[in-house]
């Protein structure tokens, strides 16, 4: 990367220390657009002085901050989502064999039923990319509330529907809703989070949704009791009570959630050199505050790059199995007969027990920096194709929940890598918004079709052809992985060198302030086999 000769001011501890100017400001690639304005980030020298000015103990009490502002909370978001996602799975086994199960209140097939899912996610498809791009200009306290606000509202008139029709409506409608929550909360974490650090939010925000399972199962189980009470079926005040806790949960997350690092609403619980801090700790291809609302040229960097082709590919295969299991999960457990209605429902506490702890290593795992990312989900994607290939080979009704609870917790377990990797590659505001809301839309392909797996034809065999079906999905997103880890090769050599050095500062005391991640000047594995086969082919005399 080019640079000029700058000249750096001395960088003290005081206040003043945020407003350093760097003459000369560099941009760290072509494709991103930054605000014109000076930022300390963009200058190596000044960078390493302002740093140097903390000690470990700081950096980690600015980090322990902005922890206790988003791991519960987005935790808690991602939660009401997948429980307002997932009821139409555990709502479907309510009283089932009963006038009152809403298959056959609104007189449907299961096949029919399986579409309730596939509606959901082209909605979600089709306004997850213009829904991310919105964030930025409106801020995410604002619009995140907007989502939780509506999407509240359409769960609750889930209450009123009287047929097939009206419930495709609302479904619909929810995805649309909806859209735009996920990827939001991973483009706003890309403002404040090196992707080294990424795993440790993620984990967060995946661990407490993982609670869905259990509360839903949970409230599902409780609410069954209900059934028939002021003349609603169990099912009617399930989506009723979820959808009017998700309406007061928006006023939550309107006064709650943070905006980013330098915005307005941050002055209240940081100060200016703690904010400086946050963004000179990224590294030179993440967001920053002040740039622009919207930028063309990050938009059609992102879709010229592969990455964004191979993560996508990667993210929709992995979906198509974890939403078949994750759809078909509370039928499955009880087809097997262990329990009765309705304690079936508290079957599925375990496989969501076995991802929190899934989850929970996973973080710890990539915490220590043993091995590079791509490595670590090359092992669980393993583990996920095992349980996918139990699941239309064994008979055991045992060894079926053995699969379910070990499946559960591979396919969870996943995303936490996932996601941190999928950060390091991300350029820019604008890049990252559209990259992972365009990502995250075609992703959710998994979402449409798994559900269709399940025709009633299949039934017959306890749907082993459907989870074949799904297991060849699976091996599929393995090789996508392997494509996607190659890719990314040299960008992941860079990452796991910079977390080690970090590693080694903080056990010395200090706040690291070398040489950064480059991912603009990526050390690639074609770079380095291109320059060696450069040299030998040079005649043996020639200097």
């Amino acid at each position: 990367m080019a640079s000029s000769s700058v000249s750096v001011p001395d960088v003290g501890t005081s206040e003043d220390a945020a407003n350093v100017a760097v003459k000369d400001r560099k941009e760290p690639s072509a494709t991103v657009s930054q605000a014109e304005e000076t930022n300390l980030r963009d200058d190596e020298e000044a960078k390493s002085r302002f740093l140097s000015t903390f000690s470990a103990e700081e950096g980690d009490a600015i980090m322990r901050k902005v922890n206790r502002h988003f791991f519960v909370l987005i935790g808690l978001m991602y939660m009401i989502k997948q429980i307002d996602v997932n009821n139409a799975a555990n709502v479907k086994v309510l009283q089932v064999g009963e006038p009152t199960n809403i298959i056959t209140e609104l007189h449907m097939t299961s096949d029919q039923y399986n579409w309730v899912q596939s509606i959901y996610g082209i909605a979600y498809i089709l306004f997850e990319t213009p829904s991310n791009l919105i964030l930025k200009r409106m801020s995410p306290h604002v619009w995140q509330a907007r989502i939780f606000l509506c999407w509240g509202i359409i769960v609750a008139c889930h209450a009123a529907v009287q047929d097939y029709r009206s419930l495709y409506t609302l479904r619909f409608l929810l995805g649309m809703f909806e859209a735009g929550m996920f990827p939001g909360v991973m483009a706003q974490l890309s403002f404040w989070y090196r992707t080294d650090e990424m795993g440790k939010p993620v984990a967060w925000f995946f661990t407490i949704q993982t609670f869905s399972n259990i509360v839903g199962s949970l409230l599902c189980y409780g609410i069954s009791y209900m059934n028939g009470v002021r003349g609603l079926s169990a099912w009617r005040w399930v989506y009723l009570i979820e959808g009017i806790v998700t309406i007061f949960f928006a006023g939550a997350v309107f006064y709650l959630l943070p905006d980013y690092p330098k915005s307005p609403r941050s002055n209240q619980w940081l100060t200016a050199r703690e904010q400086e801090f946050i963004e000179v700790c990224l590294p030179e291809n993440a967001p920053l505050t002040s740039d622009p609302f919207f930028s063309k040229r990050e938009i059609i960097a992102s879709l010229k790059s592969p990455l964004i082709w191979s993560f996508m590919l990667s993210q929709m295969l992995v979906n198509f199995g974890n939403y078949a299991l994750t759809w078909y999960l509370p039928t499955i457990v009880t087809n097997l007969g262990f329990a009765t209605l309705p304690k079936n429902q508290l079957l599925n506490i375990p496989p969501a027990g076995a991802a929190i702890f899934g989850l929970i290593f996973s973080s710890w795992f990539l915490s220590k920096a043993y091995i590079v990312r791509p490595l670590y989900i090359m092992f669980i994607m393993t583990g996920m194709v095992v349980c996918f290939v139990l699941f239309f080979s064994i008979n055991s009704r045992v060894g079926l929940y053995v699969a379910c609870i070990l499946g559960t917790m591979f396919t969870q377990a996943y995303f936490i890598p996932f996601w941190a990797w999928r950060s390091a590659t991300l350029r820019g505001s604008t890049g990252a918004a559209f990259s992972l809301g365009f990502q995250n839309a075609i992703g959710q392909v998994g979402t449409v079709t798994a559900p269709q797996l399940f025709q009633q034809k299949w039934a017959y065999s306890g749907y082993k052809q459907s989870f074949a079906i799904a297991a060849a999905g699976t091996v599929a997103a393995f090789f996508a992985n392997l494509w996607t880890w190659w890719l990314t090769k040299g960008t992941e050599s860079e990452v796991m060198r910079v977390h080690r050095l970090i590693r080694k500062a903080k056990k010395e005391g200090k706040v690291f302030h070398g040489d950064d991640v480059k991912v603009s000047e990526e050390r690639s594995f074609f770079n380095r086999a291109r320059k060696r086969s450069d040299i030998e082919d040079q005649p043996s005399g020639r200097e």
